[in-house]
This record gives C-alpha cells, sequence and structure tokens, in this order.
C-alpha cells in the first residue's frame, strides 16, 4: 500500500518515464535522421551567415566602402551551395560510386595546377588557391576532402571481403591519400592537411583495422606532422606561441591573445549581436577561421554552446546514420562525412580556445567562404540521401508525400 508522502515520488518517476518514452519514440522514427541533419544544418547556415555579416561588417566597409559586400558574397555561395546539396540529396549510393573516382582525379588535377605559376595564387603564405580568371578562386584542396571521402568508401564497399586482411586495408589506399595530402602540405597548407590525415586515419579505423595496424598509422602521421612543422619556422612559430601564447602578444601570439580576449568578455550572453569590439582591426580573419571568436563575445557562454549542441547534434546523426544502414558504401561514406566535419570542427575550435596551435581553417557551415561551404554542403545533400536509405524511411516519405485531396496525382519517388 503506498503512503500519502510516496506519491510525490512516484509521480516524478512516472513523469521522468513519460519523457523518456517519448524522446525514445522521436528517435525510433524512420526519417529522425533526416531532420536531424536538415535541422541542425539549417541552423547553423542561419547563424553563420548572421555572424558573418556581423564579423566581416568594419572590414567590408573599409576594403569594399560597403558594410555588406562580404555578406552579399556569402549569400550569393549559400544559394549555389543549397541547390546542390538538393541535387545530391535526390541521387543514390550509385550515383556517388560512379562520381567517386572522377571527383578524385579532378581534385588531384587542380590541386596540381596551383603549383603552375600564374594560375595558383598565394594567401597568407598558403599557396593554395586557384584562379579561375576574374575575380573568382577556388581552393582545390576543399573539394579534396568530399573526394577523397567518396573514394575511400568506394573503395572498401568494393573490397568488403577482403579486409581481414591488412595489405588491403593500406594499399592503394594510403599510397593515393599520402599523395592529396603531400599535393596540400607542398602548397604550405598544414591545417588541411591535417584534417586530410584524420579522414584517413579515420576511414581506416572505421573499416575495422587491427589495434596495432591502426596506432602505427597514427604514429606515422604523427612522424610526418611533427617533421613538417619543424621544416618551416613560421610553423614552428605557430607550435610554440600555442605553449606559450601570451610570450609576444604582439607578434606571433597577436590571433591568440584577441582570441580569448574576445571570447572572456562575451560573459553569459555576450555583448549582443554586432557590437564586438575585437573585430575592429584587433582580430585577424574574425569572419573566417576565427568566426567562433566572434560568437563567444557577442552570443556569450550561451551562443557558444549551442553552436557547439548543433555540431554535436550533427554528428549524432552522422554516426546514426551509419550505424543503421546495411549498404557498405553508405555506411563508409556517412562516417567518412562525420569524421571529416568533426574532425575540421575540433581543430578550428581548439585553435580558437588555445587547446591546438593555429592552422588556419574555417570552421564548417560558419565562416564566410565558398570553396569550404560547397563541398560541405554537397556532403550534406549525401547525408540526406543516405538518411532515406535507413530502414522504414522510404515507406514514411512516401506517406509525407500523399496528396491532400483525392483527386491530385501522388507522387512517387524511388530510391533504386
Amino acid at each position: 500500500m503506498t503512503s500519502i508522502a510516496d506519491q510525490p515520488e512516484r509521480k516524478k518517476q512516472t513523469s521522468e518515464r513519460a519523457w523518456i518514452a517519448a524522446i525514445k519514440d522521436v528517435l525510433d522514427r524512420p526519417l529522425t535522421s533526416y531532420h536531424i541533419v536538415l535541422g541542425a544544418t539549417g541552423l547553423l547556415l542561419v547563424l553563420g551567415l548572421m555572424m558573418v555579416l556581423s564579423a566581416s561588417s568594419v572590414l567590408s566597409l573599409r576594403v569594399n566602402g560597403n558594410s555588406y559586400t562580404i555578406f552579399v558574397r556569402q549569400l550569393i555561395w549559400v544559394g549555389v551551395g543549397l541547390p546542390m546539396a538538393y541535387v545530391a540529396s535526390r541521387m543514390t549510393p550509385r550515383h556517388f560510386r560512379m562520381l567517386a573516382y572522377v571527383a578524385l582525379l579532378g581534385s588531384m588535377f587542380l590541386l596540381v595546377l596551383t603549383y603552375i605559376p600564374g594560375l595558383g595564387v598565394g594567401v597568407n603564405g598558403n599557396t593554395n588557391w586557384l584562379n579561375l580568371g576574374g575575380p573568382l578562386q577556388i581552393q582545390p584542396s576543399e573539394f579534396a576532402k568530399l573526394a577523397m571521402v567518396m573514394w575511400c568508401a568506394d573503395l572498401y564497399a568494393r573490397k568488403e571481403k577482403l579486409l581481414t586482411q591488412w595489405k588491403h586495408l593500406l594499399v592503394p589506399m594510403v599510397p593515393v591519400c599520402g599523395l592529396v595530402i603531400a599535393l596540400v602540405v607542398g602548397q604550405h597548407d598544414l591545417g588541411t592537411a591535417l584534417v586530410l590525415m584524420a579522414v584517413m586515419i579515420g576511414m581506416i579505423w572505421i573499416v575495422g583495422a587491427p589495434t596495432r595496424l591502426f596506432v602505427a598509422t597514427i604514429v606515422v602521421v604523427g612522424a610526418v606532422a611533427t617533421y613538417f612543422v619543424n621544416a618551416e619556422k613560421y610553423r614552428l612559430d605557430r607550435v610554440t606561441s600555442f605553449l606559450d601564447p601570451f610570450a609576444n602578444p604582439t607578434t606571433v601570439g597577436w590571433q591568440a591573445y584577441h582570441s580569448f580576449y574576445a571570447l572572456s568578455t562575451g560573459g553569459w550572453w555576450g555583448v549582443g549581436i554586432g557590437n564586438s569590439r575585437q573585430k575592429w582591426s584587433n582580430l585577424p580573419e574574425a569572419h573566417t577561421d576565427f568566426i567562433f571568436s566572434v560568437i563567444g563575445e557577442e552570443l556569450g557562454l550561451v551562443g557558444s554552446l549551442t553552436v557547439l549542441a548543433l555540431f554535436l547534434t550533427l554528428a549524432y546523426a552522422g554516426v546514426r546514420i551509419a550505424t543503421r544502414n546495411t549498404e557498405p558504401f553508405v555506411r563508409y561514406a556517412a562516417a567518412g562525412i562525420t569524421i571529416w566535419i568533426m574532425a575540421q570542427t575540433l581543430v578550428n575550435l581548439g585553435a580558437v580556445i588555445g587547446l591546438l596551435p593555429i592552422v588556419g581553417i574555417p570552421l564548417p557551415l560558419l565562416s564566410y567562404g565558398g570553396s569550404a561551404l560547397l563541398p560541405t554542403l554537397i556532403a550534406i545533400g549525401m547525408l540526406l540521401s543516405f538518411a532515406k536509405a535507413e530502414p522504414g524511411a522510404q515507406a514514411a516519405l512516401k506517406e509525407t508525400r500523399r496528396p491532400r485531396f483525392g483527386w491530385l496525382p501522388s507522387r512517387r519517388m524511388s530510391y533504386k
């Protein structure tokens, strides 16, 4: 017999069980992954546009005479990228596999072109931009990330039954990926090279490489990265300034110093959108690599944690899509895309908050730049396509597409 004193506790437990059941019901729905990817990406894009406008307004006014020039360019890139993401979301795994080798060879060809005088353009010491004529320039290494994921996923899907042998895990994957990374390192772009290394190591891990082989790969990649850091003085200066960013706050520690200052002055709720003080020529690359510093300053800790929550939500959706699909290519590609976006996010945020050296890479979906945004949106479109291949997803999509009136023809979509 329950006493009156126990009734409030029992009501609380019943309420908690009801909440847990409701959350479990939502997560068990066939289109949950699809809606999570769509929602998280949409919120990050909107927030990114808002913060690019705020962070770039002073620089844009000084350079272009108009506070909205950089923002309008980013808006155009979003307008170009969203249709590309939509097309990718309507494609099937067979289409992506047909394009995998073309994408890899094409991105490698573009990387080679950056070494040709007159075509390669140097920015901040990195010759990683390709001049396409006039003001149009692209960064081929950004497209190489997507191409490498697609190619590795297709390669491992073809070798699915041979992956118990170490030579099929590493050959030809490691030599080909190593060539792509070497081309990027030759451009002096160590940040992008680190992300590509993370993708390569991650792909080896998700296909089930033995622990000793996985650890050996990490050691070799770490040794190569250490060599390239010591090969150039400016890279070594970045590492030493990372260990003690306040030792030289007016020279190599300038970016880190002002990034910390922006984050520390944001408080809980920030100083308000548009009210950043560090974007007034104090914080270099405020609208690109260090946009998270401006977010922390203007939106505070709450805004910063919201950004982290959105990226974690996107990561959860990527892992969910990879684990709920049975087709090898879909599993490997979804996992590879998730590793790529999260690795780049961690490297960027680590540099901004002082946990990692500054290597100069953008924050996905938030930072300014079309070369980084377009392949990321295409990858998001791929995740949406893969989410529609989850068990029960196609039936749920057909249900949502039923006509509201009986005399209207039904719209049917086949995933095959």
